[in-house]
């Protein structure tokens, strides 16, 4: 049975207003169900290529399909119905900090409801109770009432993962989730990444700085230096020495537009 692809790069290009090139002639195809992993210096290009997807950038030239879709030419409602099956997770988590975790969690539904709704919290019961559940799967349930500010950094991470599972996302992007979490709350967090990728099918492109963690948690890895597309090989077929040369600090400066 042929995969469906779920994001397709058609020769993209990112040049920023400085005339430095984020992204050069990128072709790549991710299909449904992948956890796919980049990895690549900082600077090469991998945060760009993830918010490309949900145009929190825009492209500069070529084409970007989801699900089939060009989302090049998208506005208004058409975008924020594309946004809406596109969680994202950052690094930073993201939360509103003086808000309940309840409340962040729901949040995760305000594309689904009309901005006065959502404002005043006018959620539905069965979204309420949905947002047990997301909070019951990253173990995250007995804090339901507590402000984001009185967790810790891999809690808030945990909510930021609830909040994106009540987007009932097709496809959710990673941004460096676990760089500023210890050894163990880094594992618990990739681990609710895998299990949402797993039992949902969902397509999860992450972006890692630890190979370790690439190694161990990805189907596929795809390597950018300098915005090129440099590697691309499914994880049984990379080998730890594949890594010297993506991380080649000498070739990873990122070019100014000719």
């Amino acid at each position: 049975m042929e995969k469906k692809a779920v994001i397709e790069f058609k020769d993209v290009k990112k040049v920023y207003p400085n005339g430095t090139v984020g992204l050069k002639n990128i072709n790549l195809s991710l299909y449904e169900g992948e956890f796919v992993v980049v990895v690549g210096l900082s600077g090469a290009g991998k945060s760009t290529l993830l918010r490309t997807v949900n145009r929190m950038h825009d492209i500069t030239s070529g084409d970007l399909l989801i699900e089939g879709q060009s989302i090049v030419n998208l506005k208004g409602k058409a975008l924020r119905n594309l946004r809406r099956k596109i969680g994202m997770i950052f690094q930073g988590f993201n939360l509103v900090k003086r808000a309940s975790v309840q409340r962040n969690v729901l949040s995760g539904r305000v594309g689904y409801y009309p901005t006065w709704k959502s404002v005043l919290g006018l959620f539905s019961k069965e979204d309420k109770q949905k947002a047990v559940e997301a909070l019951k799967r990253v173990n995250m349930a007995s804090k339901i009432y507590t402000r984001a500010d009185e967790l810790s950094g891999g809690q808030q991470q945990r909510v930021a993962i609830a909040r994106t599972f009540m987007q009932d996302p097709t496809i959710i992007l990673a941004d460096e989730p676990i760089a500023s979490l210890d050894p163990k709350t880094t594992k618990s967090v990739m681990d609710d990444l895998k299990q949402l990728n797993k039992d949902f099918n969902m397509t999860v492109l992450a972006n890692l700085h630890s190979v370790d963690l690439a190694l161990e948690y990805a189907d596929r890895i795809i390597g950018l230096r300098a915005g090129e597309l440099v590697y691309d090989k499914p994880i049984a077929e990379v080998s730890r020495s594949d890594f010297d040369s993506i991380y080649d600090e000498s070739k990873n400066k990122l070019s100014k537009e000719a």
